[in-house]
């Protein structure tokens, strides 16, 4: 595949940093979470409101239809809101812990949320087993509970497959447990050793994981991504890092994963695939290297395209096109809170690219 360039084509500051992103259909607004609530963004002049506001961060959007969307906060609650009304049709808790991540299905029939907290389980700091079952998913219509799906915490990333009938879960220890959504029962189980460290220097405990995860276009493949071990995970200085199972498989296997000599250090923390694409895009923080932001080729795993953002990127996705990108995040956290009193100094980040 040939090398692709990305042209920037759109770039907006918000008043806060960006958690999480998605973009309508139309490509003409955003919902984005952010430190401080939840703001609507206008992606052709950059005006943005604030909606509303969980308890705590907002860790993840999905929309749900033209009109209508849901949010994930570290309040473990979900948030459906209407925009054409303007107002929170359902407020519901689902976790007492933080809801890490959350997804809705292509189908827009599940939303599944995942969480989990962390706890030395035994002298040797392996996770202690769940307090709460750490997958949940429900109607995304309705917001009943359907299914309660056991992990062991933290689990940090969701995903549902193309076809709406698969939900896949990424923890702290590299676990991946991938369920059934038609009657619940568990379809593969792995773990890849990759994306944790034990940490020996200031931090003895496991930490990194995998932070984001996609299925391939087919279904048959699944994408992780997070960042590759260390002896100090404090210092943040793992390899960037992308891996590709065979999941189907009687014992899943990895097929592939970032190519040496193309990935530098910093923790990825989102992936984005695209129904008609050829290629994935997977970004999150630099911390040694030329890139932070970068697209692979499906077929091969070969980097096509890269970007240094000069900011920490928490969500990627692609416009409904194919061929744009939406990239979102926080830039350094600025000194002074506020400009002036009552408004915020600007440190969230979101560009649209075109290739």
């Amino acid at each position: 595949m040939e090398k692709i360039e990305l042209k920037r084509t759109k770039e907006f500051d918000l008043p806060s940093g960006v958690l999480a992103a998605a973009v309508s259909t139309d490509g003409k607004q955003a919902v984005v979470g952010c430190l401080n609530g939840v703001y609507r963004l206008n992606l052709e002049n950059g005006e943005h409101d604030k909606l509303y506001q969980h308890k705590s961060y907002v860790s993840s959007v999905a929309w749900l239809g033209e009109n209508s969307f849901i949010t994930g906060g570290y309040d473990g609650e979900l948030c459906w809101f209407d925009l054409v009304n303007n107002a929170i049709l359902n407020r519901q808790k689902v976790h007492e812990f933080w809801s890490w991540d959350m997804t809705v299905s292509p189908d827009q029939m599940y939303v599944a949320s995942v969480t989990g907290q962390y706890l030395a389980g035994g002298y040797k700091y392996e996770p202690h087993a769940e307090k709460e079952p750490s997958i949940r998913v429900l109607s995304a219509s309705t917001g009943e509970l359907l299914w309660s799906l056991p992990h062991v915490p933290s689990v940090q990333s969701v995903a549902i497959s193309p076809d709406s009938k698969l939900v896949a879960a990424g923890n702290l220890m590299g676990e991946v447990r991938i369920y059934n959504l038609d009657d619940g029962s568990l379809q593969a189980q792995w773990t890849t050793p990759a994306f944790t460290s034990w940490g020996i220097i200031k931090s003895h405990c496991y930490l990194g994981g995998i932070f984001s995860m996609k299925f391939s276009p087919d279904g048959e493949q699944l994408l992780l991504a997070g960042m590759g071990p260390m002896r100090d995970p404090m210092a943040g200085n793992g390899k960037q890092l992308w891996q590709r199972w065979a999941w189907r498989e009687k014992k899943p296997a990895m097929v592939d994963q970032l190519h040496d000599g193309e990935g530098g250090e910093g923790l990825m923390e989102t992936l984005a695939v695209h129904p008609e694409s050829d290629h994935f895009i997977m970004a999150g923080r630099l911390r040694g290297g030329d890139w932070n932001a970068a697209l692979f080729d499906h077929e091969s795993g070969a980097r096509v395209a890269s970007l240094k953002t000069g900011y920490r990127v928490t969500e990627a996705s692609y416009l409904e096109d194919g061929k744009q990108v939406l990239l979102a995040g926080s830039k350094r956290q600025p000194k002074t809170i506020f400009k002036k009193e009552g408004e915020l100094n600007d440190f969230g980040r979101v560009e649209v690219y075109s290739f």
